[in-house]
């Protein structure tokens, strides 16, 4: 049993920072380093990105998990102490799988009820080609800043919005970028958001003061999205418009649309808003989708199984395809149920393998040290929050460790430059909270892209919203704009 006495340990909440005095910044590097090459090798120079197959990516953060285990022996790191953080790590994503399960059942029973198929048929007359993306974002964000939560805004709208689209022949990164982007926005401002409660307790500041200094920087943000998003409509050679009413007549022929199927996803809803768990009200959507398929479409049922019971029950668990009169539509009606969502959640389980042991041999607070002592000026703490939150969603895999630690680590840091705490919260939430949907392998990124059927790849140069905050927050630093000193009393 190795000696742990040079191990200490920082509790925030429900978070663990541990600091390793044994441990050199070379040494917390090394486990990083191997990733980020095996992972390039495997995108880069591998066809198809199967180095290992299927699952390249998991295996790929095991092994550097067991590359970080190998350093923390030789600093004095017991193998019990790398468990342990890593089942609390473990512990920590155990609700979000769950949820990635309701939401594969949901894809399934929404599907076979023809709930997706009549949010397509209502919104290919509703929403237009020409104003489809920027409106994307719009609803996106209305949804999330009433819900507090940008999983639930992709499950829902987002599953919605990216079959419209595809419809119309808009590309699905294009899409997928719209619904993020809107997504994020209203996670970020939403009072009922966990992220934008967590950034101010870690800064030091108050909800209500954060959301209005955190606006200073968002909506100039999200303005120049939806400029963005507005221009890039104009461009898009939409081929499916032409073809509208075709689409119609075959999701009509397949499907028994009515109004009342809208009635499960707005009892979903309406219960988030009243801060149901998701839990909770992800399963109450499975089953009232489940009795809505037997009521609306037995046709459909029938033509999936002998048994249209055991017809749902597929649904829900595995694979299930409806063809149509229409190869766009067929190919579009189609989900994974449960199963589906099994490569994301093996992903995920490996990132928190990785993300725990690096935490537990006290790598992940001696980085973030590390760029602490090169932060001399206000712009280079800016800076420094801002790489440091970047680089947490990349090693731990998880945007809470990402808005923690460095809030853990920088606080003081503000403090002795007279800055505001609201400066400190800010720079976490735009540099922390938005960007974990653009790593692969974090829990957001994989959420995102599983959810929605679209790679991080695809989506992520449309993520505009996402990547232009942690931009736009170093702006403002770099100008001295809106940077709020501390009050002298």
């Amino acid at each position: 049993m190795q000696d742990d006495k040079n191990l200490s340990e920082i509790q925030i909440e429900d978070q663990q920072i541990i600091d390793n005095k044994e441990l050199n910044l070379l040494e917390s590097l090394i486990p990083v380093v191997i990733l980020m090459c095996l992972l390039a090798y495997n995108i880069f120079f591998v066809e198809g990105q199967e180095w290992f197959g299927a699952y390249t990516n998991q295996y790929i953060l095991i092994m550097g998990g067991f590359v970080a285990a190998v350093v923390g022996f030789f600093n004095k790191v017991s193998f019990a102490t790398m468990v342990a953080e890593v089942w609390e790590n473990w512990k920590s994503v155990f609700v979000p799988i769950m949820i990635l399960f309701l939401v594969g059942a949901l894809a399934g029973t929404w599907l076979v009820s023809g709930i997706i198929p009549a949010m397509v048929y209502y919104g290919l007359q509703v929403l237009s080609p020409e104003i489809f993306l920027p409106a994307s974002v719009v609803i996106a964000a209305i949804i999330s800043i009433a819900t507090g939560s940008s999983w639930t805004t992709s499950a829902t709208v987002g599953i919605a919005l990216v079959g419209i689209g595809s419809a119309l022949g808009i590309p699905t990164g294009m899409i997928a970028g719209a619904v993020i982007s809107g997504a994020y926005f209203g996670d970020k401002m939403s009072p009922l958001s966990d992220t934008t409660n967590l950034a101010p307790a870690m800064a030091g500041t108050d909800l209500f003061t954060h959301i209005k200094y955190m606006s200073f920087t968002t909506v100039p943000t999200i303005l120049v999205t939806l400029v963005v998003f507005a221009i890039l409509s104009g461009t898009i050679d939409t081929s499916g418009s032409a073809d509208i009413s075709n689409l119609l007549a075959s999701i009509d022929n397949t499907f028994h649309i009515s109004l009342w199927l809208f009635l499960v996803p707005g009892i979903v809803i309406a219960m988030i808003l009243m801060k149901t768990k998701p839990l909770i009200a992800l399963g109450t959507g499975v089953v009232l989708a489940a009795v809505f398929a037997f009521i609306f479409q037995s046709d459909v049922l029938t033509s999936l199984s002998d048994s249209k019971f055991e017809a749902i029950i597929n649904s829900v668990l595995i694979d299930t395809n409806i063809e149509t009169d229409n190869d766009k539509l067929s190919e579009l009606f189609s989900s994974g149920g449960m199963n589906g969502m099994i490569w994301t959640i093996l992903l995920i389980t490996c990132a928190m393998v990785f993300g725990g042991v690096m935490d537990a041999i006290g790598a992940l607070a001696k980085i973030t040290k590390s760029l602490l002592s090169v932060a001399t000026s206000v712009f280079g703490l800016f800076a420094s929050t801002v790489v440091s939150c970047l680089g947490l969603n990349a090693i731990a895999s998880d945007q809470y460790l990402a808005l923690v630690i460095p809030g853990k680590m920088f606080k003081k840091a503000y403090e002795d430059k007279g800055l505001a705490p609201e400066n400190l919260s800010r720079t976490l939430e735009d540099s922390g909270t938005v960007t974990s949907v653009l790593i692969p392998w974090n829990t957001c990124g994989a959420y995102q892209s599983s959810v929605l059927g679209v790679d991080v790849t695809d989506y992520f140069v449309y993520a505009i919203f996402n990547y232009l905050s942690p931009f736009t927050t170093l702006l403002f630093a770099a100008l001295n704009i809106k940077i709020r000193q501390l009050i002298k009393k």
